[in-house]
């Protein structure tokens, strides 16, 4: 069995990085179209990652499923009912601060609210006001960000697509041993009318049994 080269250990688990990057989606949130590109361009040259981007919460809301939702009266923390047939997955969310209608801040309270509450969520602003960093921070954002970004900025946000991808793993495997068990059940011939008989075999062997005992005495 051949031992593997230090330089060959460090290759592939760059390589195994990389493939992890590629798989980040992250949905940028920003009225400014100068602004999605610049926030684009960063963070596909620090992770090779995914980006959408929209203009506004609204949009965001809709993107992710949520504006429907809430249209509808059905529950926030139900799954998005998508329009699209594909499922969208996404493991950051960053937002402008100051945007028209919807504020960075009320787009974190309608996410820390809904299904998409467990997703990283970073607020982005040109301003550097104590106050409304403090707030953003209490309801559960994750990062604040000074505008304009570096590249070191957007680094910093990998240690949370990186825990987000775990999460996103972890609920994968567990939807598959979910199936997984149905799909037993399924095999060896168990369904709910099988239940439901077998309650109602229970009640008739106990009537039976009642028949017998009348006619022993």
């Amino acid at each position: 069995m051949e031992l593997m080269k230090a330089g060959d250990v460090e290759e592939e688990e760059e390589e195994e990085v990389q493939q992890q990057q590629q798989h980040f989606h992250v949905l940028a949130v920003d009225d400014s179209l100068l602004e999605r590109k610049v926030l684009e361009k960063l963070l596909t040259i620090s992770s090779s990652c995914e980006v959408t981007c929209v203009e506004s919460g609204d949009k965001a809301l809709r993107y992710l499923g949520l504006l429907d939702d809430l249209d509808n009266f059905s529950s926030p923390f139900s799954p998005p009912r998508l329009s699209q047939q594909q499922e969208v997955k996404v493991n950051l969310i960053m937002t402008d601060y100051c945007m028209p209608g919807m504020s960075g801040y009320d787009l974190l309270k309608r996410l820390e609210g809904s299904y998409w509450k467990d997703i990283p969520v970073v607020v982005m602003s040109s301003e550097n006001e104590p106050s409304r960093i403090n707030m953003c921070l209490e309801e559960g954002a994750e990062e604040f960000l000074l505008k304009p970004l570096q590249l070191s900025d957007v680094k910093k946000l990998e240690p949370h697509l990186q825990k987000s991808l775990t999460r996103c793993s972890a609920e994968i495997k567990e939807q598959e041993t979910v199936g997984f068990g149905i799909e037993i059940g399924i095999g060896i011939g168990i369904t709910d009318s099988d239940v439901v008989d077998d309650g109602n075999n229970s009640d008739t062997n106990k009537n039976d049994n009642s028949d017998l005992k009348g006619d022993r005495s």
